[in-house]
């Protein structure tokens, strides 16, 4: 085994990781996930300030 194959199974280590990644990604088993995690910033301050009193408060 020289350094080629090993540059060679690394590239094909590397192209099934990335996939799998993406499958990971965009399967539609974490979309709901997905979704709230990016309507986290649009949340309203008021209710999280609340929660973080009360939760500072016990």
């Amino acid at each position: 085994m020289d350094i080629n194959d090993l540059r060679g199974l690394s590239t094909v280590l590397m192209l099934c990781s990335f996939l799998g990644l993406c499958v990971w990604a965009y399967s539609s088993a974490r979309k709901k996930e997905f979704e709230e995690a990016a309507s986290l910033p649009f949340a309203d301050e008021h209710t999280a300030t609340t929660k973080s009193q009360e939760t500072h408060n016990d």
